[in-house]
């Protein structure tokens, strides 16, 4: 997972970076996971026993760390600077993003992987909408709140303007 990280840099570092510069958020983090996913594409028929491997105890830790280290990698390259709440919710999404895709490219059958690459696709538009909606709701219980707030103390002035009269 390693040397695959560090071909995504060199890829991005490269060239590949500027490209990306071009296109909307969520083509740049499917570009960037597909770029990665694509590495393995070649070890396909092993990757089964390397998730396996991964997944054993002794192995957790590290694995781990190093997807947390891709998914931080891939997140900076699409040009995210955030270090507030949100930094940890894109990575977590991401990297369920990312681990799911890994799995389902498993099992596809499409020719060059082309069910996947809609997949992940589907998957990265899907969660930017998602956090699109919830910051549009907190937008409107902030509009709600600031509005309720006037109303209480237009009523309260009123009441103490009736009690001095």
């Amino acid at each position: 997972m390693d040397d695959c990280l560090q071909q995504l840099m060199d890829r991005i570092d490269a060239g590949e970076g500027e490209q990306l510069k071009n296109l909307i958020l969520s083509e740049r983090l499917s570009k960037l996971v597909r770029m990665r996913l694509e590495m393995q594409a070649p070890y396909i028929s092993k990757w089964p026993q390397a998730l396996s491997i991964q997944s054993q105890p002794a192995n957790v830790s590290t694995s781990l760390k190093q997807r947390a280290v891709l998914v931080d990698e891939i997140w900076h390259a699409a040009g995210d600077v955030g270090s507030d709440i949100d930094w940890y919710v894109k990575r977590t999404v991401l990297g369920g993003i990312y681990s799911t895709s890994e799995v389902y490219m498993l099992t596809d059958n499409s020719p060059e992987f082309r069910d996947t690459w809609t997949f992940v696709n589907r998957r990265i538009k899907d969660a930017l909408d998602l956090q699109k909606t919830f910051q549009e709701a907190a937008y409107l219980a902030e509009a709600i709140g600031a509005g309720m707030g006037g109303t209480v103390q237009g009523v309260l002035n009123r009441v103490f303007q009736n009690r001095g009269s």
